[in-house]
């Protein structure tokens, strides 16, 4: 998609801190000056976007928001786009954390901003300012990139630039939707992390480690190895008519795939030959993983 529009409107970045204002939820800041846009509309009179990615939120945050709220009022205006069907009433393009805050404080009307744009520039608006606030888990942002690709027919190299994410960030974070459902639950229910959640992407087994994790609190680093175990044992198992290694070499051989795994992040299989010569395979999930790997390895992806 050649995408010639975006030469005529800002990076989003720029956009959305030119819409809602250069700082952080609700915190007064004494050079901020509401933009001329700005009025106020009745809460009842604003829906929650249906493209938010944001799924989840979290009632304590809520209830503190709310708090402040009632000290302060709603300091940061909510960004919105009429919606033309129902006269008067908009939807919320970011901000529905503040917008839900204001109801549990009392409030009856909050400050927005109305601007004209399109499904894709609103979707775009609701995952940056998610992602730039860290509000998302992991499956959230996954799914928001995902519907942003397969809507709008973004690339993975689009995407990383239009949301100033590297592309392996993007590639490693759309590979946990290949999770199944009920560790994508566990993410975004906060009982594993994406770092475990990425570390499961490698193995055999992953709702069997997941409940180890929840109930032995295994890190990150022990579940790269479990993973590493697994690929190292299917590497290894016997083929028909394939001779079985001796164990000091099975051994051995194992141990160095788990250092090699360790190092590089991603799944090693070291093979051994009778003549004493080898091969070392290195396993990767995209194109992106494979350049990133280049790059690690002192090389490009452009030069092999």
């Amino acid at each position: 998609m050649a995408m010639a529009d975006d030469a005529a409107r800002p990076r989003l970045g720029r956009g959305l801190a030119a819409l809602i204002g250069d700082f952080s939820d609700d915190a007064p800041r004494e050079d901020a000056r509401p933009p001329q846009s700005q009025r106020k509309v009745v809460v009842e009179f604003l829906r929650p976007n249906p493209r938010n990615p944001r799924r989840r939120f979290s009632e304590p945050e809520l209830d503190e928001l709310a708090a402040s709220i009632r000290q302060r009022g709603v300091i940061q205006p909510i960004v919105v786009r009429p919606l033309p069907a129902v006269p008067g009433t908009f939807e919320i393009v970011a901000g529905e954390r503040r917008w839900r805050a204001a109801q549990r404080a009392g409030i009856t009307e909050v400050p927005v901003v109305v601007v004209e744009i399109d499904d894709r520039t609103s979707l775009e608006y609701a995952i940056l300012e998610n992602v730039q606030r860290t509000d998302l888990n992991a499956i959230e942002e996954a799914a928001g990139y995902e519907r942003l690709m397969g809507e709008f027919q973004y690339t993975q190299a689009e995407l990383a630039e239009l949301l100033g994410k590297s592309r392996s960030h993007l590639a490693n974070t759309l590979r946990l939707l290949q999770l199944p459902p009920a560790i994508q639950d566990r993410v975004t229910a906060g009982e594993i992390t994406a770092g475990h959640a990425r570390a499961l992407l490698s193995v055999r087994d992953p709702e069997t480690i997941a409940r180890r994790i929840v109930a032995e609190g295994l890190s990150v680093r022990e579940v790269e190895a479990l993973a590493a175990a697994d690929n190292a044992t299917e590497s290894e198992a016997p083929r028909p008519g394939r001779p079985r290694r001796a164990s000091g070499s099975d051994a051995t051989l194992r141990s160095l795939e788990d250092v090699l795994a360790r190092a590089l992040g991603h799944s090693v299989a070291v093979k051994d030959k009778a003549s004493g010569e080898g091969e070392i395979r290195i396993r990767y999930a995209s194109a992106e993983e494979r350049d990133a790997l280049c790059r690690k390895l002192g090389g490009s992806a452009s030069e092999t």
